[in-house]
């Protein structure tokens, strides 16, 4: 069953809706040979009548009451950090699921997923020119702090400036795999400023950038005028402006993933109509294969 975005919002608990999104993705990945440093999901698969019994990972068990079997012994607990984009224009809305409530779905189910397998899981909330932060840990109840802080996300303001993010440079020590989730709106390049940055620690990165299907199909009727959600400004919609933004929107798309290809993040950008499972099974394999 696929997992639509807009039927998950009917859960309103953010555990049990990670716990559903990954079980159901986990067991879609039964027979996945998929491995690869953090978030390794593809290491376990669901127990079958007659696996070898030593195989089965209790702990796993004991944490989702589910059988899995480890297929690999590949070492992989390290931190893994979340960082979210809750800027103004994280309210997007297409219809009636916003983009701050995908990253939401999203960051929950892989720090669930992420806490599984003994890693440690962080926060990093960017907000209306500040920086909240949450370090990594890798017990269950920090879990739980992590999903209280995801629930409160509000989105407002703009992207904070780089000058403001020595939280996020000093890291554990450990290996880092760090997943950025936003929408990549920067009227002054500060998210490109910060990926810089973070590119320059040698840790692993992943982005997500996260559009609304009206934003890619420009499914705009009825409004005949649009306004930036951060900066307040206004433009008219006129008739031909559908072919110009869908022209300026695959140059700006390609811009970004080559811009990040040469800083050697993993790019994917993600609507928000697409079921969760799906965005999860896609990214996995694609960073199986190292496509980007």
């Amino acid at each position: 069953m696929l997992l639509d975005p807009k039927v998950l919002m009917t859960i309103k608990n953010l555990p049990l809706l990670a716990k559903t999104v990954i079980d159901g993705f986990m067991n879609g990945f039964n027979k996945s040979t998929v491995k690869g440093p953090g978030l390794e999901f593809s290491q376990y698969r669901s127990y079958q009548p007659g696996d070898d019994l030593r195989w089965l990972d209790w702990r796993m068990y004991a944490r989702s009451d589910r059988y899995y079997i480890r297929e690999s012994e590949v070492e992989t607990s390290i931190s893994v950090r979340f960082l979210i984009d809750a800027s103004a224009s994280m309210n997007h809305h297409d219809g009636t699921l916003r983009k701050i409530e995908y990253a939401k779905f999203l960051a929950a189910s892989l720090a669930y997923l992420a806490n599984l397998q003994g890693d440690a899981v962080g926060l990093y909330v960017f907000q209306d020119g500040g920086l909240f932060s949450l370090s990594s840990k890798p017990d269950p109840q920090h879990l739980q702090r992590v999903y209280y802080q995801l629930e409160n996300i509000k989105p407002a303001g703009n992207f904070t400036q780089p000058v403001h993010y020595k939280e996020l440079f000093a890291g554990s020590g450990r290996k880092e795999l760090l997943v950025f989730i936003t929408d990549m709106y920067e009227p002054d390049g500060e998210i490109t400023k910060l990926l810089d940055s973070l590119a320059a620690l040698r840790h692993e990165i992943i982005l997500f950038q996260l559009m609304g299907q009206n934003e890619l199909d420009f499914d705009f009727k009825g409004y005949s005028a649009l306004e930036d959600l951060e900066t307040g400004e206004v433009i008219q919609v006129g008739p031909q402006a559908k072919k110009q933004y869908q022209e300026a929107l695959q140059n700006r798309l390609e811009n970004i993933r080559m811009q990040l290809l040469g800083k050697h993040i993993f790019y994917r950008m993600l609507s928000t109509a697409l079921p969760l499972d799906v965005a999860l099974r896609d990214f996995l394999v694609q960073r199986n294969k190292g496509i980007v």
